[in-house]
């Protein structure tokens, strides 16, 4: 997820959140807050895992022999 897809998040969710938050269910808001990060957790560790990966579109090299003399 990108760094302005996440701001708008907050920002579309700060109010409720906030809202949840002074009627004292903050349990709630913290639960939303931990499965959204939990998500991005899971997404950044995908990428990572994709990127350790060797591509199998790359030709294996072959080892050449020199001749010694």
């Amino acid at each position: 997820m990108k760094i302005n897809n996440t701001f708008l998040f907050f920002i579309l969710f700060a109010w409720p959140l906030y809202y949840l938050y002074q009627h004292q269910l903050g349990a709630i808001s913290f639960l939303v807050l931990a499965i959204f990060f939990l998500l991005k957790a899971l997404k950044e560790l995908k990428m990572l895992k994709k990127e350790e990966k060797p591509d199998d579109n790359q030709p294996k090299r072959e080892k050449i022999k020199q001749n010694s003399r």
